[in-house]
């Protein structure tokens, strides 16, 4: 009998999928959250402390392990136990140096890994599991979804796959794709998976567009930041806000119900991971997360709390346009005008009617600027030439 303690996400789920694959009714399996890991190892490794061979083979994936674990694992493994973990947060890399542990990041080609793909081709290069092209190719889906690369890819399956593991029980979800998987075909959604998904997109689309109306701006540890609460579509949300609103360095969306708080950037430039960790969590570089510790809920719930949230800017505009020869008009909330002009191959910003002395190469600069240090917002057409009708004659 093996043992599979894996993560409780998709990509969690995911290895918990191929083992049945490779092993059938052969292997246990244990869905893991992040803080309940340790103790199931822990009783496993007490259980067969005396006798370690009778313990079958134990799989740790997506997942890494406590130092009082990690010394026991490697007593464990000594004294002639088998136990394999492979990981690909960057936080777990210290466990390299056991020859029972993989970490590993990204591939050499610079494709970023996920644990399914790590496990899946550990099964097949020791000869567990035929290579098998269907599962290679929802591996693939898992992979791109848990790094966020299906987007890039256009691979909006990923995308979905992981909206279907929210909308089953985790039960019928590995039932279902441990069948479909074995029968060996290309990977596709049922019709009645199809409309189920539908539906679902359609309630995330409300969902979000109420959320991105209460996003507020502030600064944390001199990062700008973008803070939501929300229980539900993290990914979701924090994709669309990211989208929406590229001047900010990441989304944090706070939890407070379920004392959490999820990071999520869109920029090569800002690793979630490092703040997540420094309040006890971690993840990817584009995607963490952390509890709500007492420090993280004073710095993005109790002090942004009185913000009001950001004005959305204005949509269908046929002259007040980004980049215009005009020059564009921008507004907060506290009624503050910014207008940002082209002036001798330079982009400056009138800040209520004075030219700020700080000027830009490009407008994308200087619109990130009145952004990030304003709070400011697009404003409609008629605004924008009722503010030229008044400064013409100074411009």
């Amino acid at each position: 009998m093996h043992y599979l303690y894996t993560h409780n996400d998709l990509d969690g789920v995911g290895c918990g999928i191929v083992a049945r694959c490779a092993f059938g009714d052969r292997v246990d399996i244990r869905y893991n959250s992040v803080q309940s890991l340790n103790p199931q190892v822990e009783r496993f490794l007490e259980t067969y402390r005396d006798k370690p061979k009778k313990g079958g083979m134990l799989f740790i994936t997506d997942l890494s392990v406590s130092e009082e674990n990690e010394r026991r694992l490697e007593r464990h493994v000594q004294g002639g136990g088998k136990a394999r973990l492979l990981d690909h947060h960057k936080t777990s890399l210290h466990l390299n140096r056991h020859a029972w542990a993989t970490v590993q990041v990204e591939y050499d080609d610079g494709r970023p890994s996920s644990a399914t793909s790590l496990f899946y081709e550990y099964l097949v290069q020791h000869r567990m599991l035929p290579a098998n092209g269907a599962i290679a190719e929802f591996v693939e889906l898992v992979r791109l979804y848990d790094t966020w690369g299906w987007e890039k890819a256009e691979e909006v399956r990923a995308k979905r796959l992981n909206d279907l593991f929210f909308l089953l029980s985790l039960d019928e979800f590995e039932d279902r794709m441990v069948e479909r998987l074995k029968r060996g075909e290309a990977f596709a959604f049922t019709d009645f998976e199809e409309r189920l998904l539908e539906l679902e997109e359609e309630k995330i689309e409300r969902y979000v567009r109420r959320k991105r109306r209460e996003l507020v701006q502030t600064f944390v540890d001199g990062r700008c930041v973008g803070i939501v609460h929300a229980e539900s579509y993290h990914s979701e949300l924090s994709h669309e806000l990211g989208r929406t609103y590229p001047h900010l360095d990441y989304i944090a969306i706070a939890n407070v119900g379920g004392k959490k708080l999820s990071l999520r950037t869109m920029h090569d430039d800002v690793d979630v991971s490092d703040i997540a960790a420094s309040f006890g969590g971690g993840g990817h570089a584009k995607a963490a997360g952390c509890p709500m510790t007492e420090t993280a809920f004073r710095l993005y719930a109790v002090e942004p709390f009185a913000l009001e949230p950001l004005r959305p800017d204005a949509a269908g505009n046929e002259y007040n346009t980004r980049g215009s020869a005009y020059g564009v008009l921008y507004e907060n909330r506290a009624g503050t005008q910014l207008f940002i002009f082209s002036a001798e191959e330079r982009w400056h910003i009138d800040a209520d009617g004075e030219t700020l002395e700080s000027s830009f190469a490009t407008f994308e600069e200087a619109e990130r600027y009145v952004k990030r240090q304003y709070a400011a917002a697009l404003v409609r057409d008629d605004a924008f030439v009722q503010y030229l009708m008044r400064h013409a004659s100074k411009r």
